[in-house]
C-alpha cells in the first residue's frame, strides 16, 4: 500500500488489521512518518515470508537540503551547528560526492532510529536526552543519481539494500561536501518487484482490494514445482526432491500454482526452511 506522510508503519499495520479482521499483519521495511510510499503489509500466515521481501532492493527519491544539519538528520528534527555561509557546490561535485557512497560502505545510523542499544531503541535514548553512539554498518548502496539540482535543495533517486538510512546518505552527503545536510522529504517507489504506481491508498485496503498472494511475494524466486506426496512431506519439515546441479539457491516449493514452502539446498535435495499452511 502507499504510506501517507504522518503515519507511522505501526499505525499503519493497526489501521490494516482492523480493516482485514486479522491480527496477524506486518510490515517488510519501516518507513519514517514523515515518509510516504510503499510499504508491503504480509497478511497471515505470509508473515513469514517478511524477511524474503525485505532483502531485495528498495528504490527511493528523496530531496536533500544543503546548509544544516539536524538532530534526526531530517526535516523533523532541531538544527544543530552554525549554518553554511559559502557558495553552493557545483552539481559536478554533487556527483562525485554521490558517486564515493556508492558500493558496500560503512554507514552510520541516524541517532534517532529504531537501532538497539543494550535492548533500548536508540530513538527513545535520544528523546531523553542521553548521549547515543552508533556502531556503523556495512550497508549496500546500488545507485544515487541526481534528480534534479537547485541549490540549496537536491533531489535524488537511491536503490539501495535492506538496512540502508536514505537520512544518513543525506547527513554524509552534506558532510563530504562540507555543506552539512538533512533530509526533507522521502517516498519509497520500489521494494524488489513491487512498484508504488501498483499500490493502493491505505483506506481502500479490504479483503477484495489490494491483496497478492503468498507467491508473489517471492515472484522473482526459482521455483520448484512438488508433487502432492511432497508437499505433505514438506509440512512436516522433511527434504524432498532432488537439487538440480546449478540450482544451488533458495527457491519457492509450489504445487498446484500455490506457495508451499521456501526450500534451500541440502545434500543435493531441498529442505524446507519457511512452511506455509494450506490456504
Amino acid at each position: 500500500m502507499d504510506k501517507p506522510a504522518g503515519a507511522t508503519s505501526h499505525d499503519v499495520v493497526a489501521i490494516v488489521r482492523r480493516q482485514l479482521s486479522c491480527r496477524a499483519v506486518g510490515h517488510t521495511g519501516t518507513l519514517d512518518p514523515f515518509a510516504t510510499g510503499l510499504l508491503v503489509l504480509v497478511i497471515g500466515g505470509a508473515t513469514r515470508l517478511a524477511r524474503f521481501v525485505e532483502a531485495g532492493t528498495k528504490r527511493y527519491r528523496a530531496t536533500a537540503l544543503f546548509g544544516t544539519a539536524t538532530t534526526t538528520d531530517d526535516v523533523t528534527g532541531e538544527p544543530i551547528g552554525t549554518p553554511y555561509q559559502g557558495a553552493w557546490p557545483e552539481e559536478a561535485s554533487v556527483e562525485r560526492a554521490m558517486a564515493s557512497l556508492i558500493g558496500t560502505i560503512a554507514q552510520r545510523p541516524p541517532v534517532f532510529s529504531a537501532k538497539l542499544v543494550d535492548g533500548v531503541r536508540s530513538y527513545r535514548l535520544a528523546r531523553a536526552g542521553n548521549a547515543v553512539t552508533l556502531d556503523e554498518a556495512m550497508v549496500r548502496v546500488e545507485a544515487l543519481a541526481i534528480a534534479s539540482y537547485r541549490p540549496p535543495a537536491l533531489e535524488f533517486v537511491a536503490d539501495v539494500g535492506p538496512g540502508t538510512y536514505l537520512r544518513s546518505i543525506a547527513r554524509d552527503l552534506g558532510e563530504r561536501l562540507g555543506v552539512a545536510a538533512h533530509l526533507t522529504s522521502l517516498r519509497r517507489e520500489q521494494v524488489g518487484r513491487f512498484r508504488v504506481d501498483d499500490a493502493v491508498a491505505l483506506e481502500k485496503v479490504s479483503q477484495t482490494t489490494g491483496l497478492v498472494s503468498p507467491l508473489d511475494l517471492v515472484g522473482d524466486m526459482p521455483r520448484v514445482e512438488l508433487t502432492a506426496a511432497e508437499v505433505a512431506a514438506v509440512r512436516q519439515g522433511r527434504v524432498v526432491g532432488a537439487v538440480p546441479p546449478m540450482a544451488e539457491q533458495t527457491s519457492a516449493l509450489v504445487h498446484g500454482g500455490e506457495l508451499v514452502a521456501i526450500g534451500t539446498p541440502r545434500e543435493g535435495r531441498w529442505q524446507p526452511v519457511t512452511v506455509l499452511g494450506p490456504e
